[in-house]
């Protein structure tokens, strides 16, 4: 098994649109190609089941 000890990024397509997703030790984020603001997660949040909520949260903020 490799260790995750720097940031992996990788580029998606989602409904013809690119996004960034940067998987690292502290968590993940995916945001628009281009753009520094995105969603973040921690691996906390998800493996506690937090992650629906902290979404929501990330998404109302960025919203607003």
């Amino acid at each position: 098994m490799i260790k995750l000890d720097k940031p992996l990024r990788r580029e998606l397509k989602i409904a013809d649109r690119l996004y960034t997703l940067v998987i690292d030790p502290s968590g993940l984020k995916i945001a628009p190609k281009g753009h520094r603001k995105g969603v973040d997660m921690t691996w906390k949040d998800l493996i506690n089941g937090d992650a629906a909520i902290a979404a929501a949260l990330n998404a109302s903020l960025q919203n607003g």
